[in-house]
């Protein structure tokens, strides 16, 4: 008998880390019927939910969802209890906020793959209120009020799911703290295919990223002003391109949002990619590894689980200029120690057959748990 099998996911519009995952799920499970609370794909990019039909929540139909689907946040949690899910096998959930949320019934298997518990409703609390300036007045008091409840709605749903998969260890404890609950590590796919060693690297460093305040772009560019001997290229787009750009010495080449091919060439010629951001995983930083091109990371998230010290890259201890000045410092003084085929080698360890190997035996081993229970309870 094949098992009807939905896949749950936060919406759809664009192709970034979690929709590479979605897709991978739905390569393992080309049967399975999909749902979103939006979906606004353009044409393009529905190839990789493989063009099937999402089943929306009313959200979708709501006055601006297009552009301002995140203003209908707090409507989230009741639009995804509506989704009908009751007639599968089998549920998985692609959640980072609040697809986890689904109503599902004892008979059913619901697998969780977390991205991360919403982290401004928890540990990034405090900074989402900085950062969104509601510490205080009418708004900031609305979102406080609806993020408290947001956390016991979030803590509630926890009951609805059989088993839980975390994209890195870094999440798999945070799923422990939050939700007290195990979960099994499952590295998201990077498709390592895409990309090709390269062994002639170039004088100038590389750093790729959405121009938003936790990816700590501005830090690099920062770092890399007060090092005017040393070239920086800087890719990507987004609401502080204008803040980061005014920061940015004559040293610092920004190109704007770049084609995959722009972005290979400059990846796999960098002398080494700088990452900043606290991540959960961090795709990026390995696909640069891919083209072996060594990383110098923040010491702390995914990337503590991608990047190997002196190996594949260097970690800096601390988000400040100083302490990335000294790590890139340091790094010139060793960069020629880098092996780009160990660099490599060490990248297609997170590629996308071992992602699919690994959750396709984490369904089939719940679903023999499942079956089990279902026998003695017979």
């Amino acid at each position: 008998m094949s098992l009807k099998i939905a896949v749950i996911h936060e919406w759809l519009v664009d192709h970034s880390g979690s929709e590479k995952v979605l897709e991978q799920i739905l390569n393992i499970f080309p049967d399975a019927d999909l749902f979103s609370i939006v979906e606004f794909l353009p044409d393009d990019l529905k190839y990789f939910i493989q063009n099937k039909t999402v089943q929306t929540s009313f959200i979708q139909k709501l006055p601006f969802a297009k552009k301002k689907y995140r203003s209908y946040l707090p409507l989230m949690p009741l639009a995804i209890e509506q989704l009908d899910v009751s007639a599968y096998d089998i549920v998985i959930s692609n959640s980072h906020a609040v697809a986890k949320g689904v109503i599902t019934n004892s008979n059913q298997l619901h697998i969780c793959y977390c991205h991360s518990p919403s982290r401004y409703a928890w540990d990034l609390y405090h900074q989402y209120l900085r950062e969104s300036d509601l510490q205080r007045g009418v708004k900031g008091f609305f979102a406080k009020l609806f993020l408290h409840y947001f956390r016991q709605w979030d803590l509630n749903t926890v009951n609805r799911i059989d088993a839980f998969a975390a994209n890195s260890w870094y999440i798999a404890n945070r799923i422990q703290k939050v939700y007290r609950r195990e979960a099994t590590v499952i590295y998201p796919p990077v498709n390592i295919q895409d990309f090709a060693i390269y062994y002639e690297k170039e004088d100038f460093y590389l750093t790729a990223s959405r121009f938003v305040p936790y990816k700590k772009v501005d830090l690099i560019v920062e770092a890399f002003t007060a090092m005017p001997d040393k070239k920086l290229v800087v890719i990507g787009s987004g609401p502080d391109a204008n803040k980061i750009r005014a920061k940015a010495g004559e040293n610092i080449q920004m190109i704007g949002f770049q084609s995959f091919e722009v972005l290979k060439y400059y990846m796999q010629r960098a002398k080494a990619f700088v990452f900043a951001a606290d991540e959960d995983f961090g795709i990026v930083p390995v696909e640069a590894q891919a083209c072996g091109t060594p990383v110098i990371a923040y010491g702390k998230g995914g990337a503590l689980e991608t990047v190997v010290p002196d190996k594949t890259g260097l970690f800096f201890e601390q988000q400040t200029v100083s302490a990335l000045k000294e790590t890139v410092n340091r790094f010139e003084k060793i960069s020629h120690s880098f092996d780009a085929t160990l660099v490599r080698k060490h990248a297609e360890r997170f590629g996308i057959s071992s992602f699919r190997d690994n959750f396709s035996a984490f369904i089939e081993e719940f679903l023999s748990e499942k079956a089990k229970q279902y026998v003695y309870s017979s």
